[in-house]
């Protein structure tokens, strides 16, 4: 019975990350950036573990009713795909006139990345471009690039969804894990540092620009080694 509960317990735990998802889209309404951004990292961060908790708690078998796998799908596509292709359309990221287009391009090339079976590899890398536009969004709002570049950038990442390029799972990819977590930890301080308090001392966002595009060319650095390992 404990066991059982506990493995409700982890189910509730992933479905937390559909609330986020809505809080997300009210303050998108309401073009409040900073505030779409915190309840997609926390959706994000309950992505991040609750996969974890699951194999822990055993959920297949003390819950086989409940397909954990569909149901972390559902809410990834809202936190990655359907509020980040809203915001795309809502909150001026786009040229006027272009926002539907964007949004629709968004939808449709993720449905295609959460359909496939083969998004995974072997060694639990992603397969293509894995529908991160939470992040993308997160890279157009902190860069603040033009709306025409974040157009032509939109076009790049749906073309590399169907280009089988090798993209690090942080959590899942064995080889560097360590490392690679501890790297995806300095990149989130460094993002939180940049998002919620560009008023800081000139020494400490310079500081934080510099982890941020070193982590960044780490992560960039191990899909280019690992897809050339294919190759």
């Amino acid at each position: 019975m404990v066991k059982v509960s506990l493995s409700y317990l982890v189910h509730l735990f992933t479905i937390s990350g559909v609330v986020f998802s809505f809080l997300a889209l009210i303050f998108a309404i309401d073009q409040n950036i900073p505030a779409v951004f915190f309840f997609l990292a926390l959706a994000l961060f309950v992505d991040g573990i609750d996969g974890t908790l699951a194999r822990a708690a055993n959920v297949k078998v003390h819950t086989p009713n409940i397909n954990g796998e569909i149901l972390d799908n559902i809410i990834d596509f809202l936190n990655y795909t359907f509020i980040p292709s809203f915001v795309i359309y809502w909150c001026g990221f786009v040229p006027e006139g272009l926002e539907l287009l964007s949004a629709s391009i968004v939808l449709i090339v993720s449905c295609y990345t959460f359909a496939n079976n083969t998004v995974k590899t072997s060694d639990f890398y992603f397969s293509g471009f894995p529908a991160l536009w939470n992040v993308v969004i997160l890279y157009f709002y902190l860069l603040n690039t033009s709306a025409l570049t974040n157009f032509y950038l939109i076009l790049i990442f749906a073309v590399l969804t169907f280009i089988p390029l090798k993209y690090l799972h942080p959590f899942r990819v064995v080889q560097l894990r360590k490392t690679s977590l501890f790297i995806l930890l300095l990149w989130m301080l460094a993002t939180i540092v940049l998002l919620y308090f560009p008023q800081s001392s000139k020494n400490l966002i310079t500081l934080s620009y510099l982890l941020w595009a070193a982590s960044n060319t780490y992560f960039l650095a191990l899909t280019v080694i690992r897809t050339s390992k294919d190759r």
